[in-house]
C-alpha cells in the first residue's frame, strides 16, 4: 500500500503526461511562429532546417520595420484598441451598475436586449454602421473605429459587470449614504474598487478584441496612413505570394503587448476582492 503522500505525487505526475500531449498541440503552433519568424526566405521556401533556424537572423524583423508601414499600423492599432477600451469599460462599468442596483421600467428587458446584442455578428452590423457614420461624417477616421468598437464590446463587458455587482453586498453601500455619500460616490469609492476583478477582466477582454479586430477595421477605414495591424497584415500578401517570415514576425510582434497586459494586470485581478470595508 502506498502513503498518502507517495499516492499523491503519483497522481501528480499522472496529471502531468497526460496535459503534456495536450499542451504540446496547443503550444506547437506559438513555436511555429517563433522559428520562422527568425528564419531567412530561403531556408523557408526549401523547407530546410524545419525545426530550428540555422542561421537565425533578423532579416524578417528588419524588413517587416523598414521596408514596410508596420510602426504607422501599429501606432494607430494603440491609439483605437487603448481608446475604445477605455471607452466601452467606462460605459459598461456604469450600466452594470445601473442595471444591478437601480429600480425602473424595463430593466429585465434592457439586460435581455444587451446580451441578444452581443449574439449578433459583425457582419450584420457593418452595413447600417456603415451608413450611419457616413451621414455623421467620421467615416475613414479613428473616431469611426473607436465609436463602433463598443457595440461588440460592451454587451459582453456589461453582462460581466452586472453579475459581479450583484455579487456584492448592498449593505455597503447603504453604510456609505448613510454616512453621508451620495449614490456616485459610493459607487466609485466603495463599489468599483471591489468590482476591480471584474473590470480588470473586461479591460483585458476589450482590448484583446480591439486590438484583433478586422472587419470594422477593413471596411470603415480606405485611407493607407490609418489602417490597423490586422488590416496591414492582410496587404503584405501579393496575390498568391505570401511572405511568411514577415508574417510570422509581425504576428509574434503584434502577440507582445496583448502577453505584456495579461502578465500585468493579472498580479491585480484579486487585489480588489478584499478592498472596502463595513463599519462595525
Amino acid at each position: 500500500m502506498l502513503r498518502r503522500s507517495q499516492r499523491e505525487q503519483l497522481g501528480l505526475v499522472l496529471r502531468i503526461l497526460l496535459m503534456l500531449p495536450l499542451l504540446a498541440f496547443v503550444l506547437f503552433p506559438f513555436y511555429w511562429v517563433v522559428i520562422t519568424s527568425f528564419k531567412t526566405d530561403l531556408q523557408i521556401q526549401r523547407y530546410s532546417s524545419i525545426f530550428w533556424p540555422e542561421p537565425w537572423t533578423l532579416e524578417q524583423f528588419r524588413t517587416l520595420l523598414f521596408n514596410t508601414p508596420y510602426l504607422m499600423w501599429f501606432r494607430n492599432t494603440v491609439i483605437v484598441a487603448v481608446s475604445s477600451t477605455a471607452l466601452s469599460v467606462a460605459l459598461a462599468a456604469l450600466a452594470g451598475y445601473a442595471l444591478a442596483r437601480l429600480k425602473f421600467r424595463g430593466a429585465e428587458t434592457l439586460t435581455t436586449l444587451l446580451l441578444i446584442t452581443h449574439l449578433l455578428p459583425g457582419s450584420l452590423l457593418f452595413i447600417p454602421l456603415y451608413r450611419i457614420l457616413v451621414n455623421i461624417g467620421i467615416i475613414n477616421s479613428y473616431a469611426a473605429l473607436i465609436a463602433t468598437y463598443p457595440t461588440f464590446l460592451m454587451p459582453f463587458a456589461t453582462w460581466v459587470m452586472l453579475g459581479y455587482y450583484r455579487s456584492i453586498p448592498e449593505d455597503l453601500e447603504d453604510a456609505a449614504m448613510i454616512d453621508g455619500a451620495t449614490r456616485l460616490g459610493a459607487f466609485w469609492r466603495i463599489t468599483l474598487p471591489l468590482a476591480a476583478p471584474a473590470l480588470l477582466s473586461v479591460t483585458l477582454f476589450a482590448f484583446t478584441n480591439a486590438w484583433n479586430e478586422f472587419l470594422f477595421a477593413f471596411v470603415f477605414i480606405t485611407s493607407e496612413n490609418l489602417k490597423t495591424l490586422p488590416v496591414g497584415l492582410a496587404l503584405l500578401v501579393f496575390g498568391d505570394i505570401y511572405p511568411w517570415g514577415q508574417l510570422m514576425g509581425a504576428s509574434l510582434r503584434m502577440a507582445i503587448p496583448v502577453v505584456i497586459v495579461y502578465i500585468y494586470a493579472q498580479r491585480y485581478l484579486g487585489e480588489g476582492l478584499t478592498a472596502g470595508s463595513v463599519k462595525g
